[in-house]
C-alpha cells in the first residue's frame, strides 16, 4: 500500500502536524492496517521528510491509542479490540447522555434548525455509500447537539473522545445494512430534541451508541 500514503504539503501547519494527520488518517482508512509495523526511516522515506516529524506522529498516535509500542519491536497500528470499544463507549455513553439532556433544555429555535438541516445532509450523504462524507456528516450532526448544550468544558471533552470513536465510527458506517437505521435513529433524537423530551433524547442517544456497540463488537468478532 506504499503507494497509498501521500503526504498534504497544501495544509497551512507546521510539518510535524502534516506528518501526524497524514498517518492518522491513513490509520483510520485503513492505508496502513492493524498490526502493521511504523518503521520510522520507511515512513521518512515514503513522506519525504526527516525521521524527528515521524517519531513526534508515532508518539501522539500512541497516545490517541492508534498506535502501540512493543517492547524490541517498536510501534505498530492498534487492532481495534472489544475492550477498547467497550472502554470508549461506556465514557461516550454517559457524556452523551449528559450532553442530549442540557442540548432539550438549551437548544433554541436557530439551533434546532441547524440540526434539522444537518440531519437533511446526513441523509444526503448516506445514499452516496462513501463512508468517509457519512462520518463526516455525522459528526457535523453530533457537533450542533454538543454545542446547543452551551457547556464549552463538555464540548471539549466530547471533542478528544471523538478522535478516539472515529475508527469505530468508520467500522460502523461500512456497514450499509445499518444506514437507513442510522438516519432512523437521527430522526428519533431530533424529533425528541424538538418537543423538548429529555427522557426520549436521553433513550435514543443510549440506543443509538448500544445499536453501534453491538455491530462494530460483532465485526471485530469475524476479523478475528
Amino acid at each position: 500500500m506504499e503507494h497509498r500514503l501521500k503526504i498534504n504539503t497544501n495544509e497551512y501547519l507546521p510539518l510535524r502536524d502534516v506528518v501526524f494527520n497524514t498517518l492518522r488518517q491513513a490509520i483510520l482508512k485503513g492505508e496502513l492496517e492493524s498490526g502493521e509495523r511504523l518503521i520510522e526511516i520507511q515512513l521518512a522515506d515514503r513522506l519525504g521528510v526527516s525521521r524527528t516529524p515521524i517519531r513526534e506522529a508515532i508518539r501522539k498516535l500512541e497516545l490517541e491509542g492508534l498506535v502501540l509500542m512493543i517492547p524490541r519491536k517498536g510501534a505498530e497500528v492498534a487492532k481495534i479490540s472489544e475492550k477498547s470499544l467497550r472502554d470508549v463507549l461506556e465514557v461516550r455513553r454517559s457524556l452523551e447522555e449528559l450532553a442530549i439532556e442540557l442540548a432539550c433544555q438549551r437548544m433554541s429555535n436557530a439551533d434546532i434548525k441547524n440540526l434539522e438541516a444537518a440531519q437533511e445532509a446526513f441523509t444526503r450523504a448516506v445514499q452516496t455509500s462513501d463512508a468517509m462524507t457519512i462520518a463526516k456528516t455525522d459528526e457535523h450532526y453530533h457537533d450542533i447537539i454538543y454545542n446547543g448544550t452551551e457547556n464549552s468544558r463538555l464540548v471539549q471533552i466530547l471533542n478528544n473522545l471523538r478522535e478516539q470513536m472515529y475508527r469505530y465510527r468508520l467500522e460502523y458506517i461500512k456497514d450499509a445494512d445499518k444506514h437507513q437505521i442510522l438516519v432512523l435513529e437521527h430522526d428519533r433524537i431530533l424529533k425528541a430534541v424538538k418537543a423538548h423530551h429529555v427522557t426520549e433524547a436521553k433513550t435514543a442517544i443510549r440506543e443509538h451508541i448500544d445499536n453501534q456497540e453491538i455491530t462494530v463488537s460483532k465485526s471485530i468478532k469475524e476479523q478475528q
